[in-house]
């Protein structure tokens, strides 16, 4: 009985003195870390369930839930150990997912009685389905639409007078919609791939569809079609997030495709995109260049520019020249700018392992690792033959999903934005995580205080690594070629 007094009044010290006896300090980094004494021999604390889903190069497991298991109290040493730091935050997250084409939407519309089933496993949250939060879409044709076109082929109308959005009202509004319907926050980037051909000079084919540039005689009525633009999609109920002025600015040779240069950019950005957006009550974002990172003096060019830099909000990046730490040169340049990834295609036909493992290492990880806001792949579907296309357009660009007829294979694009858009929630931001060994590695705390780490063994071999977060951890193996995401709810100690 005496024991059993003794140990009561321990359990009242205890609770009077504030529970468990642990202290905690700051260290060298300004981070918060726990040192634990020792434990209360009364108290148990349930550690944090943490779910994974896994998808291996061999395709034997694809974005597939695995057995649930909890944190431990970190114990034992691990060469390969990444320390999840949610004290130290970075970026601020968008989304991810893809290019909504024209030929996409086209597919999407013809999947008759599967359409809903579709739409929801790739724009919903629930279980089986991913959670694309992020689209780009083209203003007019872009070279994965069946044929060429403009929202004002009509020659001289400077005022708009002819503008029309109606030729997207077969596929593209109908379908936008219905996405909108499953994820009304869903963010939209729109680009055009040319101004109409009527506004160009020098251009090379196609009926004036390729190459050449604008004329400066219409820089004020294009600015004028972009307002009309992201009126006329307000008017339809869909809200244009942001615009890049051009895609692939430094690229004349894709149908369609419209040459504008730095210069140009910031001149158009500052003299009339900018003060009509304004004008019009648009507080749609204006993001430069839309290109390849071998290029950061383009949108370093456009920012540099002290009346253009007002009105952009940062620069966009794709990956076919350049590296992917060169997004990084650019935010320390700009540092109150932002960065995005806006498109990186998959070639047909895909070497699944190999693809998975380049753009989860490169974009999923490498993209965010270095402050991009969004990671969006090229093309969201495709038919089996990498239709449709223009003429001249991508004929092996591999869609997310083939769609044949009603039914939809999933490829690897599929799983590579699954094992993020579902987890990392718009409104995250990116966590400290440091890379070890061949596991690469992000994480990110979502506005629920749920955190999510995104791995991949990128070596030749099998690899256990251990977790720590704060003072609680786990060991998980992962196959070479292999990526998992990590979910966990919990406060870091």
């Amino acid at each position: 009985m005496k024991i059993n007094y003794h140990l009561k009044l321990l359990a009242v010290l205890t609770l009077l003195l504030g529970g468990p006896f642990y202290s905690c300090k700051k260290d060298t980094h300004g981070t918060v870390s726990a040192q634990t004494a020792t434990p209360d021999p009364l108290s148990s604390t349930a550690k944090e369930a943490v779910n994974a889903w896994v998808t291996t190069a061999d395709q034997s497991k694809l974005l597939e839930a695995q057995t649930s298991f909890n944190f431990a109290e970190d114990a034992g040493t691990n060469a390969t150990t990444i320390t999840v730091d949610e004290n130290t935050t970075y970026q601020g997250i968008d989304g991810f997912g893809f290019t909504l084409t024209g030929g996409s939407a086209g597919l999407l519309n013809g999947l008759g009685g599967n359409q809903t089933a579709v739409l929801n496993e790739l724009f919903g949250t629930a279980n089986g389905q991913i959670g694309i939060s992020y689209l780009r879409i083209s203003i007019g044709a872009s070279d994965l639409s069946s044929s060429d076109f403009t929202y004002n082929q009509t020659s001289g109308d400077v005022n708009m007078t002819n503008f029309s959005i109606s030729q997207e009202n077969q596929d593209l509004l109908p379908i936008l919609k219905k996405i909108i319907a499953i994820n009304p926050a869903i963010k939209i980037l729109a680009t055009p791939w040319t101004a109409p051909t009527w506004m160009k000079v020098n251009t090379t084919g196609n009926n004036g569809y390729t190459g050449g540039s604008l004329n400066t005689a219409y820089y004020d009525a294009y600015a004028r079609y972009f307002v009309k633009y992201i009126q006329a999609m307000l008017a339809q109920g869909i809200t244009i997030d942001a615009i890049t002025p051009q895609n692939e600015p430094l690229n004349p040779y894709n149908n369609p495709s419209m040459v504008m240069q730095a210069g140009e950019q910031a001149t158009f950005i500052k003299n009339n995109l900018g003060p009509q957006l304004r004008a019009a009550g648009l507080n749609t974002k204006i993001i430069a260049y839309d290109h390849n990172t071998d290029r950061v003096d383009y949108p370093e060019a456009v920012l540099a520019d002290a009346d253009a830099n007002p009105y952009v909000d940062g620069s966009a990046f794709h990956l076919y020249a350049g590296n992917i730490g060169s997004l990084t040169d650019v935010h320390n340049a700009y540092p109150n700018k932002n960065v995005y990834f806006t498109e990186q295609w998959v070639g047909a036909p895909s070497n699944f392992g190999g693809d998975l493992s380049w753009h989860i290492n490169t974009l999923i990880i490498g993209a965010t690792r270095n402050w991009s806001r969004n990671v969006l792949e090229w093309n969201l579907a495709a038919d089996p033959n990498n239709n449709p296309h223009t003429a001249g357009g991508c004929s092996t660009c591999l869609g997310g999903i083939t769609v044949s007829g009603t039914s939809i294979t999933r490829n690897v694009g599929y799983y590579i934005i699954g094992h993020a858009a579902k987890f990392v929630r718009p409104g995250a931001v990116r966590i400290s995580s440091n890379l070890s060994g061949s596991i690469q590695n992000v994480a990110f705390k979502n506005t629920d205080g749920s955190k999510v780490l995104i791995v991949l063994n990128n070596g030749s071999s099998a690899v256990s690594f251990k977790v720590k977060w704060g003072a609680e951890s786990f060991t998980y193996s992962l196959a070479a070629g292999a990526v998992a995401t990590f979910k966990w709810a919990g406060t870091q100690s």
